[in-house]
């Protein structure tokens, strides 16, 4: 296993998701990789920070009222309504207990698909933007140079990132770097203003999961900002104000469309 091969697994297997095989042949490539190994190790720290300081959140009322419609339609035509009180006391009854789990756990999975991946997503790059900035590993590659950013990057990745120097609005380009996102390698460009850093992951449309991704959205402080132009889509992060992610976003969607 090489280590663009591990990199791509550790998210998986830092939530125990792989198999025996394949979590075997990770441990044995991380233990003579450091940079593997501090990759598992910022894993297993952003998992822990997220179980203990992520709110839970109660699903509301609607979605619940939602499941238990598609339950109801889920179940015998023919068969009498139950009163509301012992419309679940049958979920315990055998057979039939598994075939509504079943259309259950099918329609809970798809009513809050969009909605839990647009999140999921949101959290994921402020997660990374404050791991890349806490871990002072803002950038692999340090120049304010396109020709040198981006083919730096288009060499590590199936895809090549449009990269700009947008110093002449306040938005200097300082660098790349190479991170992951649902899982998967993504292109980060790195801007200032004035005293704030900016992330910007950037990625092929339809790449990943599917997704219903807000247009901005504020998370722990943060501000984040999508976009999309010319088959290419970007998440721009930062403490910075969200009408200027918004500029970044838009300057680099006119890039990508050139």
């Amino acid at each position: 296993m090489n280590c663009h091969e591990a990199m791509s697994l550790l998210p998986v297997y830092s939530d125990g998701e792989l198999d025996p095989v394949q979590s075997a042949e990770v441990e044995k490539h991380v233990v003579g990789c450091v940079d593997c190994a501090a990759r598992r190790d910022e894993l297993a720290s952003l998992r822990s920070r997220i179980q203990s300081e992520v709110p839970y959140y109660a699903a509301p009322p609607a979605l619940r009222a939602r499941v238990r419609a598609a339950i109801a339609r889920g179940t015998h035509r023919g068969e009498p309504v139950r009163p509301a009180a012992n419309r679940w006391s049958w979920l315990t009854g055998g057979a039939l207990a598994g075939s509504v789990a079943t259309v259950f756990a099918w329609f809970v999975g798809s009513a809050i698909l969009d909605w839990q991946v647009g999140s999921d997503l949101v959290g994921e790059v402020v997660a990374n933007h404050s791991r890349a900035t806490l871990g002072n590993r803002l950038t692999d590659v340090a120049s304010s140079d396109q020709h040198t950013v981006k083919p730096w990057l288009s060499a590590r990745l199936d895809y090549s990132p449009p990269v700009r120097d947008f110093s002449a609005d306040g938005l200097p380009l300082v660098g790349g770097r190479l991170d992951y996102l649902d899982g998967r390698p993504v292109a980060t460009l790195v801007y200032k203003y004035r005293e704030h850093t900016i992330d910007v992951f950037v990625r092929p449309v339809g790449a990943g999961k599917p997704k219903s991704v807000p247009v901005s959205a504020s998370v722990r402080g943060f501000n984040v900002a999508h976009g999309s132009a010319a088959g290419m889509e970007c998440w721009a992060v930062s403490d910075a104000g969200p009408d200027v992610l918004a500029s970044l976003v838009t300057h680099l969607g006119r890039a990508a469309a050139e």
